[in-house]
C-alpha cells in the first residue's frame, strides 16, 4: 500500500528486508528536481529518472538485480513467466493502458509488480492510489510494455535477491550523494538550480493547463509536496546518523511544494513562483548540510 510506484513495486520484491517505503526511497537516493517543457507542456518532477533509484537500491544494499529487456512482445511475456517461478516481478510500462487507471495519460515510467496470471488477467500491486491489488487484461499488459516513447523501457521486467542491511555508512552514502547530485547538477533545469529557473519560467505559462501541472505535482504518485514527505520521513528514519537540522529542514520545505501546488492550480503563478524561490533557498541550505 505504497505512495509512489517503483519504491511500491521495488518493495514487493524485497519485503523480506521489512524496509519502509521511506528508507527505499532515500536509499535508492530518489529525490532530486527537474523541470521541463515539451510541446509547450512544464512539468516539474521531483525525482530521479526512472529506475536509477531502484539501481541505486540495489547496488547499495549489495543486492542482485536481474533485468530483462526485449522488442519481442513472445519473450518479453516468457521472461516474465519464467522469473515467476521464483516470486514477484517487477515491470517497467505506461499506464496509459491499464484498465484500473482512471487517468489516461502516457507515462511509461510507470512501476507494478506482477504476482501472478490467469487466463485472461494479470495480477498485480500497485499503489494505494491506484488500488493496491489490481488485476488488467493480458493484452493490455502486453500494450503497456511495448509503448515507445519519453521514460519507456523495451519490456522491461526484473527481480531482486539477496539479503541486505541497513548501516550508518550505507544510509550516509545515500544522504550524500543525493545532496551533491542536488546541489551540483549537470544542467540548470536540474536540482536547486532548476526550481529557481520554474519558478521564473512559470510567470510566462499563458495557457498552460495548471490543474494538469498541479495535480502531478501533488497527486501523481509522489506520496504529496512532490516526494519531500517521503524523504523527509526517511530522514526521520535516520536518526541520529544524519543531521537532525536536515531533517527540521525538510518538514518546512514539505508542505511549501504543497501549497506552491495549489497556488499553481488555482491560476496564481506569480504567487506560486515566489514561493518556489523560498523552497529553492530551503532545499539548498538542507543539502549543504546533509553533503557533510
Amino acid at each position: 500500500m505504497g505512495v509512489h510506484c517503483e519504491t511500491t513495486a521495488t518493495d514487493v520484491l524485497v519485503s523480506h528486508l521489512g524496509l519502509s517505503e521511506p528508507m527505499l526511497f532515500g536509499l535508492g537516493s530518489g529525490l532530486g528536481f527537474i523541470y521541463w517543457e515539451t510541446g509547450g507542456v512544464p512539468f516539474l518532477g521531483g525525482r530521479v529518472k526512472p529506475f536509477e533509484l531502484t539501481r541505486n537500491l540495489v547496488e547499495r544494499l549489495g543486492l542482485t538485480l536481474r533485468v530483462s529487456e526485449t522488442s519481442s512482445a513472445r519473450k518479453a511475456w516468457q521472461n516474465v513467466v519464467t522469473a515467476l517461478e521464483d516470486g514477484p516481478v517487477g515491470l517497467q510500462l505506461d499506464s496509459y493502458h491499464l484498465e484500473y487507471f482512471t487517468s489516461k495519460i502516457h507515462f511509461g515510467g510507470h512501476f507494478v509488480a506482477m504476482t501472478g496470471y490467469t487466463d485472461a488477467d494479470a495480477l498485480l500491486v500497485d499503489t494505494d492510489q491506484q488500488g493496491g491489488a489490481v488485476r488488467t487484461s493480458l493484452s493490455s499488459l502486453a500494450l503497456a510494455r511495448a509503448e515507445r516513447g519519453p521514460m519507456t523501457a523495451r519490456n522491461r521486467s526484473y527481480t531482486i535477491s539477496g539479503e541486505g542491511r541497513v548501516t550508518r555508512d550505507v544510509v550516509v552514502d545515500a544522504v550524500r550523494r543525493t545532496a551533491l547530485a542536488y546541489l551540483d547538477p549537470p544542467i540548470s533545469n536540474l536540482g536547486h538550480r532548476g526550481v529557481r529557473k520554474a519558478a521564473a519560467r512559470m510567470l510566462r505559462w499563458g495557457d498552460a493547463d495548471l490543474g494538469l501541472v498541479a495535480g502531478l505535482m501533488e497527486r501523481g504518485g509522489t506520496g504529496g509536496s512532490l516526494f519531500r514527505a517521503l524523504y523527509r520521513d526517511f530522514l526521520g528514519e535516520c536518526g541520529t546518523w544524519v543531521d537532525v537540522r536536515a531533517y527540521d529542514a525538510f518538514c518546512g520545505i514539505a508542505p511549501l511544494w504543497t501549497d506552491a501546488a495549489k497556488l499553481i492550480e488555482s491560476g496564481s503563478p506569480a504567487e506560486a513562483s515566489s514561493v518556489l524561490l523560498e523552497v529553492a533557498d530551503r532545499e539548498e541550505a538542507a543539502m549543504r548540510l546533509l553533503a557533510g
